[in-house]
């Protein structure tokens, strides 16, 4: 098995412990980029598919690096939606 699959397998699997550098190889890996929007985006981050020009916003969990439960579900389901999972 692919270490992206496994990634995704652990990312749908909702784990408590998904960090942010996880979501950013799953997310690199299915074609979106990082970016931010300026100097006083703070911890506002956009994920966006250059190809279908899909966007995914949300904020950089702090102070920790582990995902909020309601940010796992909500970029699922945007995956899920796009036909992207």
């Amino acid at each position: 098995m692919s270490k992206t699959k496994k990634l995704l397998e652990r990312f749908l699997s909702k784990p408590r412990d998904f960090t942010y550098d996880e979501l950013q190889r799953l997310l690199k890996s299915f074609g979106y980029e990082e970016t931010k929007a300026g100097k006083t985006a703070g911890s506002r981050v956009a994920f966006i598919n250059r190809t279908t020009m899909h966007i995914i916003r949300l904020h950089k969990p702090h102070p920790g690096n582990e995902m909020k439960l309601y940010q796992v579900n909500c970029i699922e389901e945007e995956l899920r939606r796009k036909g992207v999972i």
